[in-house]
């Protein structure tokens, strides 16, 4: 199959909130330990965000990707891809189309804030063409008690 992305839609919500539960259900991978109604997901990731993409493989929903204004030109941004059935690239492809949709609406930067122990996510960033700006230390406290540092990375558009 070929990968393709577009922009996210309220149909695609329940693909996208099993997508997230599963990852939060593997620990580790990223910030949020809680699962996601479909309504909590398509506020935050269709409603609130201004740039909401998925990658599809086929007609199957294989990840998704929002970006959130945070300031005026700089975005802040999430990605989620299928981990119970991986496609290769499929990073990538949303990566792509985020990066023109956030510069068609003003962006001049996107940034990812990544917890220190998500060693995939650091990876994803740096490859995604993402630099190290800042390590916020001890700014994220896990459910459990652990702490861990948050690593800024940052992409000029």
């Amino acid at each position: 199959m070929t990968l393709t992305a577009r922009s996210m839609t309220a149909a695609d919500i329940p693909a996208c909130c099993a997508i997230i539960n599963h990852t939060i259900s593997l620990g580790g991978t990223t910030a949020y330990e809680d699962p996601y109604s479909e309504a909590d997901l398509q506020a935050h990731y269709l409603h609130e965000a201004r740039v909401s993409t998925v990658a599809l493989d086929g007609d199957r929903i294989v990840g998704f990707q929002a970006a959130f204004e945070i300031e005026p030109g700089v975005f802040s941004i999430g990605s989620f891809t299928d981990q119970q059935s991986p496609v290769r690239g499929a990073g990538a492809v949303m990566m792509e189309k985020t990066k023109s949709d956030c510069r068609a609406a003003g962006g001049t930067s996107i940034i990812a804030k990544i917890t220190s122990d998500n060693t995939g996510g650091l990876a994803y960033y740096s490859k995604m063409g993402f630099v190290d700006e800042t390590v916020l230390t001890g700014e994220f406290t896990r459910k459990d008690g652990t702490v861990v540092d948050r690593v800024i990375k940052r992409f000029m558009l």
